[in-house]
Order: C-alpha cells, then structure tokens, then sequence
C-alpha cells in the first residue's frame, strides 16, 4: 500500500478534524476549499489560488488536477465557475467535473466550494 501523507500547508487555513492534502501514491486529495467573501466569482478566484496552494504543497500544478466536484448556492453562480475554470484550463484537456446545486454551505457568505483531485 503506497505511504500517505497528510498536510495542512500553512499558506492555507489551518484545519480542526480534517487534512486539507491528503497525497497517496501519486494521487493528491484536496478538502473543499472556499474563497472568502464577496461576490461568485471572486470566491471562485479564491478557491482556484487555495487548490493551486494544496498541490503545489506536494510539488504539482493546477494542470495536475484530473477531477473537481463543485458545490454552488445557486444555478447563477455556475457562469462564474465556468468562466474562472475556462481561463485556469485554457487546454484541450481540462480536468472532469461535477456540478451540484446545494442548499447551503458551512457559512452563509459562502457560495462556492470546490474539492479537486489530483494525480502527479
């Protein structure tokens, strides 16, 4: 079974019960991020530069990251995502992607959260 490796890097919030990265192998786990307050797509912003923190923290990329899930408040959110991701993955490969529409997330600013995983 390959080694895991469990970081909270400290260029990102310090957790209570949970790792932020979680690498196995090659394969790299980052938690749910979110970006902050404001509006959709400067949250978005802020969750793409935590994810880019989470795997740099093991010696990748942000073109390392093969699957996102997403989480947004709303169905109008989803163009800032889209359009934040779009600039990110400019390529012909981006990474998969799941989009769900939630009720709420852990605090009432938030209204994206992104979890990535990434292989290297």
């Amino acid at each position: 079974m390959p080694a895991k490796q469990h970081l909270n890097p400290d260029s990102m919030s310090q957790p209570t019960g949970y790792s932020q990265v979680v690498k196995v192998g090659d394969t790299v786990y980052v938690a749910g991020q979110v970006g902050g307050k404001g509006d959709a797509e400067s949250q978005v912003r802020g969750v793409w530069r935590n994810i880019e923190a989470a795997v740099q923290s093991v010696g990748g990329t942000l073109q390392d990251v093969v699957k996102t899930t997403t989480y947004i408040t709303g169905i109008d959110h989803a163009g800032a995502v889209r359009k934040v991701r779009d600039e990110l993955f400019a390529s012909s490969k981006p990474p998969t992607s799941t989009l769900l529409v939630v009720s709420g997330l852990a605090s009432p600013e938030y209204v994206v959260e992104i979890e990535a995983i990434a292989v290297m």
